[in-house]
């Protein structure tokens, strides 16, 4: 996935300035792709080159409203169904994992006792999302979920997971 196809995606439900796309980012892609100011900003640029979306309206302070093209409508179409998702990704976390027999026994278990904090916060954040957004009936909210869902499941396999692992080590 990229950022590109991110932003279009959210562009395809309605138009949007950049702070609103980052507010959108902050609350609904958080656990599947983040992304700075920076990179979003840059990113509609290079948008806009493309003509993948356009500038709808612009307001004061040099605020732009982009709204996605018809050709922008077409690529992201393109990419959810002829492009494979890349189901190899690099984990930090895992290659940690794989070497902590470098460390004393009961360093690898404190490693892994940071993992089940850290997934916890995780499905704490996850689950204050599920509270404090205001879902609707649009595709945007029933697919959100839908991927939240996800980021909670994943949080709870990933506690469960460090704590069996704590439990394998000597």
């Amino acid at each position: 996935m990229s950022l590109r196809h991110a932003l279009l995606g959210l562009l395809s439900e309605r138009p949007a300035s950049g702070y609103d796309l980052l507010k959108r980012f902050e609350t609904s892609l958080a656990n599947v792709w983040p992304a700075t100011q920076s990179q979003i900003y840059t990113e509609l640029t290079r948008l806009a080159g493309a003509g993948l979306i356009t500038v709808a309206a612009e307001g004061p302070r040099g605020r732009k409203e982009y709204v996605l093209t018809d050709t922008g409508l077409s690529e992201l179409r393109h990419w959810l169904t002829e492009t494979k998702p890349q189901l190899s990704t690099r984990s930090d976390v895992l290659l940690r994992v794989f070497f902590l027999g470098v460390l004393e026994p009961g360093q690898a278990r404190a490693y892994l006792t940071g993992l089940i904090e850290m997934s916890e916060e995780g499905y704490r954040e996850l689950r204050g999302l599920t509270d404090a957004i205001d879902w609707g009936d649009d595709d945007l909210s029933v697919y959100g979920r839908i991927a939240l869902e996800y980021g909670l499941r994943f949080n709870a396999m990933r506690r469960e997971w460090a704590e069996w692992a704590a439990g394998e080590i000597n």
